[in-house]
This record gives structure tokens, C-alpha cells and sequence, in this order.
């Protein structure tokens, strides 16, 4: 059985990122104070408890944070890329004594392409939008920067491989019913879709790799076409937020979801071996038994990713909600009703945790069937096959405003229903109004946060899943507090106190304390080698 050559490329990119790995001559390394990096370590780890991201935006988060921090500092940004590598050195996000010193000045010409951008992009813009719109950019730009940062530290290889092994099947099999897009806009649609699918990339990395994907050179951008780049770059912002907003992608990226559990073990069975990859495909059993090894250790992985979500975001939100408690709802009931309901505090801390054990307890990652899919699966994206795969994507069905008017309103009543019926049983169990409020935005929030979690846990499955009439009733009632949980986590993510307070009141003096303490310990450790 012959492989595809899609695949032997793929197998090529996977030979390169393991040669990539080989140990060779680095030079001079960023070197950071052991001490001073187990406490900034420790910072780090409690932010994550508050600010709770999931893993793989980690790194990419803390790139943001830092660079916005040192920016605040040093508006014009110039030589922050050395603290802001050695703050990710300290924090843990990259190892000690290992990082280039040349990495600085790279780091420091990706700050600046961003930073000329920003600072030349308002000519064409409207007086009065101007100050808004800037800050609006700027914040975009940032993201991009932070993505664009890590991908230079560490860059993707397999993964960006993988994404464009995808994106190029999926090209191949994808029809959609009617012609709405050009074929340059369908394969934009299908490539942020993969990438989404594939690694749940976030936003800003998409549009960083959109950019790069509208910019060969974006790596190292010709002069004049960085200055016209800044001219237009509303206009560039605006046609990458209508890819990722445009009407057809959230019907791509579910299709992509189906999609992509065969990919992502066709790579974790190439990068075990990329150079021994030949003889096991060469053996159909060994090809299974590869593929079964592959799907078993990346079930394993997504379980333990799945207990720590469940956990990091539960923390998270029983932080901020022990805080709002603190700060206005305690005082609050002692003004009002002069008296705190013990009951209401034990049941408002309790049942945001057990809910979220509920919601993940409940996750059936995979099935008997869904492997068996998942090996043919594998198999057909391997070896040539003559017959071509379609996946027809229809035109959304147009609804009859009368019918229309019908589903929306009981979609509000369903609203009225689920919040009415929880305010009406906490309010028996005599809880205050303001108590009242806290508890369903906090449960809104858990509600939300768990149901991210469980669609993660889905992520092996290929078979659509069953609902029964029971699962149908609870749509219905949980499905208003979903809703409700990602508007208010939207929000949250520009105005949560906590991440407000550690960013502006805690963040700025402890940094300068760690590279303080850092200089100290230099300075302490070159008198005591001075003596003789």
C-alpha cells in the first residue's frame, strides 16, 4: 500500500523538526538568579489559579501580559525584549540557560514592526475616532505580537505542518452548497477553522497566521510595504475579523471538529518516529497497532487536561466570588438585613464546585465504535485511495418569521423560566437580593466554564453524540445560564478585579522586587568571591 504524498510531506516537515531538536552550539544564554525564578515561579503559578487560562495559551498569555506591563513602562518599547525574555525565564515559561541571547534583538525587531504599526496607523483614520480606535489596534496588535513572540521562541513546526496537511484535505473534500465564497475566501475559512479545531487556537494567533498567510514576507517585511501596511491597517484588522466572524465558520470549525481526531494521531504516530514511520505503514497491523498506542496515550493526556481545567477554573472563579463576597455582598446584607445567612455563604461556596464535578464526571471521552472510526480514519488519510471523500456543507435553511418568531420567543420565556425558577428557590432558602444575583452570575459563569470543558473532553470523538428526551428538558433549563455564563465571561476577561488587581497593584512592584532581589543576590555573590 502505497502512501499518499500529502503524507510523505508531512512525514518530511516532522524529519525537519527532528533534526531541529539536535543539540548545537547556541552561544551566550539568557541566565536569571535560581532563587529569584522559584519565587517568580510561584507568581506565577497563583496568577494562574486567578487569571485561569488553558495550558496551551499559557506561555502566549504571559508574552501579552508582560509585554503590555514593559510597554506601560517604556511606551516607545525600546530594549524591553531582554527583561521581557528574562521574565518568562523566571516565571517558568522558558527554561534557564538555554535561550539565545540572539533571540533579544529578533524579539526586539518583532516589538518594533508592531509598535511602527501602531504608531503610524491613524492618517486615515477620523478625528473623532481616532483615540478609541488606536487603543482598539492596539490591543489587537499586541495579541498578534504575543503569538508572533512565542512562535519565534519556540517555533511550531509540527504543528503548523499538521495545520496545513488539514487544511489542504479538507480544501479537497469540502462543497459548499451554493457558491457563497470565492475559492481564495473558502480556503481562509477552512484554515482558521483547522487551526481552531486542531489546537483551540485562540483568536490573535489565527490572525497572526492570517497575516503571515496575506504577507509571504510578514517575517521580515520589505520597508514600503510595512509603511503601506500601517496606512491600511484598519482595513487588513477589519477583513481578518471578517474571516473569523463570517456566518460559514462556525459550521467549518464543527465540521473540522468531527474532522480532526485522525490528524492529530497520524502526527503523534509521525513524530514518535519520523524516520521509522515507513516500515511500521508498510505493515497494516503494525500501522493499527501504532494508531492504537498513539489514540490510547493522548486519551490519557486529555483526561488529566480535563481534571486540571476543572480544578485551575473553579479556583478561579471561587476567588473571585469569595472577593465579591468580601467586598459587597457581606457588607451589603449586614447593612440591609443586619445579619449574615450562613446558609447562603456555605451553599453560594458549595454548589459552584459541585457543579463542575457534575459537568465533568459526566464526559464520555470515547467508545469502542468511535476508536474503530478513528483507525479507518487514520488509514484513509495514510494510503492512496482512489475513491474521492465530499462533505457537503448545505445552505442554513431560511425559517419562516412566523415559526421564527415562535422558537425566539420561547428561547426567552426558556430565560424567564431557568432564572425565575432559581431566584424563586433561593429566595425560600432566604437569601438576600443581592446574595441572589452573585449566585447566578457565579453559577452562569461555572455553568459555561464547564460546558468549555466538557466540549475539550469531546475531543477524540469522530460519531456524533446521542441525546435522549432527558438531555433535551435540561437543554432548556441550563442552556439560558450557558449563555448567560459566556456573555458575562466576555466581560470578565476586560474587567475581572482580580486580574485588574494583580495586573496594576501587585504585578508592577513585585516584578521590580524580583530584579531587585536578583541584583542583590549578584551583587552579594561577587563580594563573597572577592575574598581570599
Amino acid at each position: 500500500m502505497e502512501i499518499t504524498e500529502r503524507t510523505k510531506e508531512l512525514i518530511q516537515k516532522h524529519k525537519e523538526w527532528k533534526a531541529s531538536l539536535q543539540s548545537k552550539e547556541v552561544g551566550r544564554v539568557i541566565e536569571v538568579d535560581e532563587v529569584a525564578s522559584q519565587v517568580a515561579a510561584f507568581y506565577e503559578k497563583i496568577r494562574g489559579v486567578v487569571d485561569w487560562k488553558e495550558e496551551h495559551l499559557l506561555r502566549k498569555t504571559a508574552i501579552g501580559r508582560i509585554l503590555r506591563r514593559r510597554l506601560l513602562l517604556q511606551p516607545d518599547g525600546e530594549g524591553i525584549s531582554g527583561p521581557l525574555l528574562e521574565d518568562l525565564v523566571r516565571g517558568g515559561h522558558l527554561p534557564n540557560n538555554q535561550v539565545p541571547l540572539s533571540l533579544i534583538q529578533i524579539t526586539q525587531e518583532i516589538i518594533d514592526k508592531y509598535l511602527y504599526i501602531l504608531n503610524n496607523s491613524s492618517e486615515k483614520t477620523p478625528s473623532e475616532f481616532r483615540t478609541k480606535d488606536k487603543r482598539t489596534l492596539e490591543d489587537w496588535l499586541l495579541g498578534i505580537a504575543a503569538s508572533e513572540i512565542e512562535e519565534t521562541l519556540s517555533p511550531p513546526i509540527r504543528e503548523r505542518a499538521l495545520i496545513s496537511y488539514m487544511t489542504s484535505e479538507m480544501a479537497d473534500k469540502i462543497q459548499l452548497q451554493g457558491g457563497q465564497l470565492s475559492s481564495e475566501e473558502m480556503d481562509n475559512q477552512i484554515f482558521a477553522a483547522v487551526q481552531k479545531a486542531l489546537f483551540k487556537l485562540d483568536a490573535p494567533t489565527i490572525s497572526h497566521h492570517l497575516l503571515e498567510r496575506f504577507y509571504p514576507k510578514w517575517q521580515n517585511l520589505p520597508r514600503k510595504t510595512l509603511i503601506s501596511l500601517a496606512e491600511n491597517i484598519h482595513a487588513v484588522r477589519k477583513s481578518i475579523e471578517n474571516v473569523l466572524r463570517h456566518p460559514i465558520s462556525e459550521r467549518l470549525y464543527r465540521v473540522a471538529e468531527r474532522q480532526d481526531t485522525p490528524y492529530l494521531i497520524l502526527g503523534d504516530i509521525i513524530s514518535e518516529d519520523p524516520n521509522g514511520f515507513k516500515d511500521i505503514s508498510e505493515n497494516p497491523k503494525k500501522t493499527e497497532s501504532a494508531i492504537e498506542k498513539a489514540y490510547n496515550l493522548r486519551l490519557l493526556r486529555l483526561k488529566e487536561r480535563i481534571k486540571r481545567a476543572a480544578v485551575y477554573s473553579t479556583l478561579s472563579i471561587l476567588f473571585s466570588k469569595v472577593l465579591i463576597a468580601l467586598i459587597i455582598e457581606i457588607p451589603l446584607d449586614q447593612y440591609l438585613l443586619s445579619g449574615i445567612n450562613v446558609l447562603a455563604v456555605v451553599l453560594s461556596i458549595l454548589i459552584p464546585p459541585l457543579l463542575m464535578i457534575l459537568l465533568v464526571a459526566t464526559v464520555k471521552p470515547t467508545s469502542v465504535t468511535n476508536f474503530q472510526q478513528v483507525v479507518f480514519g487514520v488509514m484513509k488519510l495514510i494510503y492512496k485511495n482512489e475513491k474521492k471523500e465530499t462533505i457537503d456543507i448545505p445552505l442554513p435553511k431560511r425559517k419562516s418569521p412566523f415559526f421564527g418568531t415562535i422558537v425566539y420567543t420561547l428561547y426567552a420565556l426558556s430565560f424567564i423560566v431557568s432564572f425565575g425558577l432559581l431566584a424563586w428557590l433561593l429566595n425560600f432558602l432566604y437569601f438576600s437580593p443581592t446574595s441572589i444575583v452573585i449566585f447566578l452570575i457565579f453559577l452562569s459563569l461555572v455553568a459555561f466554564a464547564g460546558t468549555i470543558i466538557r466540549q475539550r473532553g469531546r475531543e477524540l470523538l469522530v460519531l456524533p453524540e446521542k441525546e435522549g428526551i432527558l438531555h433535551g428538558f435540561l437543554d432548556i433549563f441550563f442552556l439560558p445560564m450557558i449563555q448567560v455564563g459566556k456573555w458575562l465571561s466576555g466581560q470578565l476577561a476586560r474587567y475581572n478585579i482580580l486580574v485588574v488587581l494583580f495586573n496594576f497593584i501587585l504585578e508592577v512592584p513585585f516584578q521590580f522586587f524580583v530584579e531587585f532581589f536578583e541584583q542583590w543576590r549578584a551583587f552579594l555573590k561577587e563580594k563573597k568571591e572577592e575574598i581570599h
